[in-house]
């Protein structure tokens, strides 16, 4: 029986040290791939974009990475920190909220950046191609899920996978 239940700790506490490691796998995956929301803009989604959009897409996207990578590295590290707080024996509440709240400024900045680089990315777009994207329903998805960065996953960025972006694969 205390093999059983020396088991069932090691178990419950790799769970709860994996559970913020894989909630923030980041952004990447994109749309309708997993978490993440950077592959909006996957040409075999039939935008038939030409090679002069997929580099200019290309290049804000890099762009965009190069610049939102602090904020994500410091997203990330806080987590971190985050999550050896609750480990804690008695964790310290006024800490973790502290913590928790520092980590939503620094997501809420991401989902910023994330947005002007959306609203970039479809300057390049042709009416019909971004009649094509809206089709993919990217407002009424975000408007769904609360919208915005908050809970990306799936290479760098946030939580969850609920958030379509655009770039390129």
């Amino acid at each position: 029986m205390k093999k059983v239940i020396t088991v069932v700790a090691v178990i419950a506490l790799a769970a709860v040290v994996a559970s913020p490691a894989v909630a923030y796998r980041g952004m990447g995956g994109g749309f309708d791939r997993g978490p993440g929301g950077y592959a909006m803009m996957d040409p075999a989604r039939g935008l038939d974009l030409t090679a002069e959009q997929t580099a200019k897409i290309n290049a804000l996207r890099e762009a965009h990475l190069k610049e939102s990578k602090p904020l994500r590295d410091q997203i990330y590290a806080k987590s971190g920190d985050l999550r050896l707080l609750w480990l804690a024996k008695t964790p310290d509440q006024d800490k973790i909220l502290a913590l928790q709240k520092e980590v939503r400024g620094l997501r809420d900045q991401l989902t910023d950046k994330a947005t002007s680089y959306r609203l970039e990315a479809r300057k390049v777009l042709t009416p019909e191609q971004l009649a094509k994207v809206q089709s993919y329903g990217v407002g009424r998805r975000m408007a769904r899920s609360g919208g915005g960065m908050t809970r990306m996953g799936g290479g760098y960025g946030m939580r969850g996978g609920h958030a379509p972006g655009w770039g390129m694969r």
